[in-house]
């Protein structure tokens, strides 16, 4: 089959298409032919070093497909089932085996190309809007990055539930997808944590949902109101320094978290009470996901120089 492999870190270019051989599903373990692998940031930062990885290195934790073997003592999936999961390894890829504790069962009128696009950014927004932080309905939150994957997706949660959303983007077109997501205001990186105390009389947000990082960090902690909550969950501009814990303090008695998916989908219920809300809120037409880019698997590498150049909106994902 054929596979993404990285044999060193460093940049896009590292990434090469190899010819490598068809894992065999271990005990509890499904092998999926893949049809739509889900490109995150987090796969970025390990191609580049950012994240140790043991090389050589297959990216890929996201992706969906079709059952074609199961491993021994597998009875929730069988050959021919559609799955989707954000829990696998190693799925820029032709085929991959994911536990079958981690697959979720792809809805029949789902398309796979959505349900790849789905799981780390759908999820990453259902625990941001219900569990990392918790804004009630009339309350404004400022969502950075608003055209991205979990923005536009976010956006989605919070303006159903009848929470005001301002978002962050860096271009008229951006603004256009970012407010028919249902974003109330769309503003810019520059001055948004002063356009956020205006259009809150000075108050201040309930929520910043941060998914920037070092770029935007310290101005998110200005926007906040008195006890309210900066949620840290990237850093696709780098890292936040480290910083004084007084500085929550002196905001406004507010709180710091960051959270990563893998706490937030802990027992099988949990998992499933998620991709349910997903999958209804998708066939009720509440939740559209975006696929902005497409790309072959053998151009991973064109793919993440066109996330990092943040030139893409909702997911990029790769077929075979």
């Amino acid at each position: 089959m054929r596979a993404i492999v990285a044999n060193e870190t460093g940049g896009p270019e590292v990434l090469r298409c190899e010819e490598r051989d068809v894992p065999a599903p271990g005990a509890g373990q499904v092998l999926v032919r893949t049809a739509a692998t889900g490109v995150n940031f987090i796969e970025t930062y390990q191609r580049s070093g950012i994240y140790d990885v043991p090389l050589p290195f297959t990216p890929g934790a996201e992706a969906s497909g079709t059952v074609i073997a199961v491993g021994d003592g597998v009875t929730e999936f069988g050959e021919g089932d559609r799955i989707t999961t954000a829990e696998a390894s190693g799925t820029y890829a032709e085929q991959f085996v994911v536990d079958a504790a981690k697959a979720v069962r792809v809805p029949d009128d789902l398309p796979l190309d959505v349900a790849g696009a789905l799981p780390l950014q759908g999820v990453t927004a259902h625990y941001l809007a219900t569990s990392s932080a918790h804004p009630e309905s009339g309350e404004t939150v400022i969502v950075h990055a608003g055209a991205g994957g979990v923005g536009l997706l976010l956006t989605q949660l919070l303006a159903a539930r009848g929470v005001r959303v301002l978002t962050t983007v860096s271009t008229p077109e951006k603004a256009e997808l970012s407010l028919a997501a249902g974003a109330s205001e769309v503003l810019g990186y520059d001055d948004f944590a002063d356009r956020a105390r205006e259009l809150t009389d000075g108050d201040g947000v309930a929520v910043v949902y941060d998914g920037v990082g070092a770029r935007t960090f310290d101005d998110s902690l200005r926007a906040l109101r008195v006890r309210g909550e900066l949620v840290l969950f990237g850093a696709a501009s780098g890292p936040v320094p480290a910083f004084d814990p007084q500085r929550l303090n002196a905001a406004g008695s507010v709180t710091l978290t960051r959270p990563s998916i893998g706490h937030f989908l802990r027992t099988p219920e949990e998992r499933a009470w998620r991709y349910t809300d997903l999958f209804d809120a998708i066939a009720a037409g509440h939740l559209d996901v975006r696929i902005g880019a497409r790309f072959p698997l053998a151009e991973a590498a064109e793919a993440h120089t066109a996330l990092e150049g943040r030139r893409t909106t909702g997911k990029v994902i790769l077929e075979p």
